[in-house]
C-alpha cells in the first residue's frame, strides 16, 4: 500500500524583474516554430519586455582515437553554424519586431536547454511540433516535457491557425493555492490583451464509479446540483478575488459538472488560449505534471500555458476570499 503522504510542493521564487531573458522562444527553424516566435513577439511587445530566441545543437561525444575525436569537432563546428544559421532566419521573421531582441546558442537536448533558460525567463514559448530535433516529434516529447521541468509558464503554440482574440483566456480553477497562481497568470495575459477571463471549475457527478447500494440517479443528480450551486458561490467570491489582484480585468466563471480534463478540452474550444496549473489537487506529490495538465496539453487544439508552483505573495490573501464567500 501506498502510504505517501501528498504535500504541497515547494514554490519557484519568481521575480519578473529579476528575469533579464523577458519571454523566450525555442526556435529549430520549422513552421510550427515560426508561429512560436510570432506568439512569443507579440507577447513581449505586449508586456514591455525583450525577447531571446533559443535553439540548440548538441555536441557528439567525443571519443579518444586522434581522428575521430577530430571528425566529432568537425560535426560540432558544423551543427553549430546550423544553430546559427537558424537563429539568422529568425532574425527574419523579427524584422518589423521594435522590442530588444537577443539570439542565444545552446549546447545541449532540447528539453534540458530550454528548462535552463527558463530559470532565467518570465515566460517560455515552444511550438506543439518540430523538426524532431530540437522540438521534438510530436506534442508529448518537448511540448510536454518541458512544462513539467520549466521555473516559468510554458505556452505551447500549435501550427493551426490562432483562435480569435475577442475570444476568452479560459484558466482551471481548483481553489489550491497552486491553481491561484495560474488564474493570476491567466489574468495578466487577459489584461495583456485586453481580452476577458473566464475561470472554469469542474465538479465530478456523485454517482460517477458506483457505490455498493447505489442511490437513485435523479437523488445523485439533486446532490451533484447542490454542490455545483454552493461551488458557484465560492467561485464567484474567488473572481472577485482575483480582479481585485488583477485590476482591469472583465473576469466571469463556472462550475461545470464533469471530469475535469474533459471540463476544460470542451471550454477550450472557444477560447483562445487555456491556461493550467502544473499539478492540482489530485496529484501525487512526486508527479511532475497533473493527469489533468497532461490531458488537455495533448488533446487541446489551441494554444495551452502551464504554470507550476510559482511564488507569490498575493497568493497568500485566502482569509479576504473565504470571507467573501461565506457573505461577510
Amino acid at each position: 500500500m501506498n502510504t505517501e503522504v501528498p504535500t504541497e510542493p515547494e514554490t519557484i521564487p519568481f521575480d519578473p524583474a529579476a528575469r533579464n531573458l523577458g519571454v523566450a522562444v525555442g526556435y529549430d527553424g520549422s513552421e510550427n516554430a515560426e508561429a512560436a516566435v510570432r506568439y512569443a513577439a507579440d507577447i513581449a511587445a505586449r508586456r514591455g519586455t525583450s525577447l531571446t530566441v533559443v535553439t540548440a545543437y548538441r555536441t557528439p561525444i567525443p571519443v579518444y582515437a586522434n581522428p575521430a575525436a577530430l571528425q566529432a569537432w568537425k560535426e560540432d563546428k558544423a551543427h553549430q553554424q546550423v544553430a546559427e544559421s537558424l537563429l539568422e532566419k529568425a532574425a527574419g521573421l523579427l524584422a518589423e519586431h521594435s522590442g530588444k531582441v537577443k539570439y542565444v546558442t545552446v549546447d545541449g537536448d532540447s528539453v534540458g536547454a530550454l528548462a535552463e533558460i527558463s530559470a532565467k525567463a518570465q515566460l517560455i514559448v515552444v511550438g506543439s511540433r518540430g523538426r524532431g530535433g530540437f522540438l521534438g516529434l510530436l506534442r508529448g516529447s518537448v511540448a510536454t516535457s518541458l512544462p513539467a521541468h520549466a521555473t516559468c509558464p510554458t505556452v505551447v503554440v500549435p501550427s493551426t491557425p490562432l483562435p480569435s482574440r475577442s475570444a476568452p483566456v479560459l484558466v482551471g480553477a481548483d481553489l489550491s493555492s497552486h491553481s491561484r497562481v495560474a488564474a493570476l497568470q491567466a489574468a495578466q495575459v487577459a489584461k495583456d490583451r485586453g481580452s476577458p477571463l473566464f475561470v472554469v471549475m469542474a465538479l465530478p457527478r456523485f454517482d460517477r464509479g458506483g457505490t455498493w447500494y447505489p442511490e437513485p440517479l435523479d437523488e445523485a443528480d439533486r446532490r451533484t446540483e447542490r454542490r455545483r450551486q454552493e461551488l458557484q458561490e465560492i467561485l464567484e467570491a474567488e473572481i472577485r478575488w482575483l480582479a481585485k489582484q488583477v485590476p482591469g480585468i472583465k473576469a466571469s466563471g463556472e462550475v461545470r459538472i464533469g471530469e475535469p480534463a474533459r471540463v476544460l478540452r470542451d471550454a477550450a474550444e472557444s477560447a483562445q488560449l487555456t491556461v493550467v496549473g502544473s499539478r492540482g489537487r489530485g496529484a501525487v506529490a512526486s508527479t511532475l505534471l497533473g493527469s489533468t495538465s497532461r490531458e488537455v496539453l495533448h488533446e487541446a487544439d489551441g494554444p495551452v500555458m502551464v504554470v507550476p508552483y510559482l511564488e507569490d505573495e498575493r497568493v497568500d490573501i485566502e482569509e479576504e476570499v473565504t470571507a467573501e464567500s461565506d457573505g461577510s
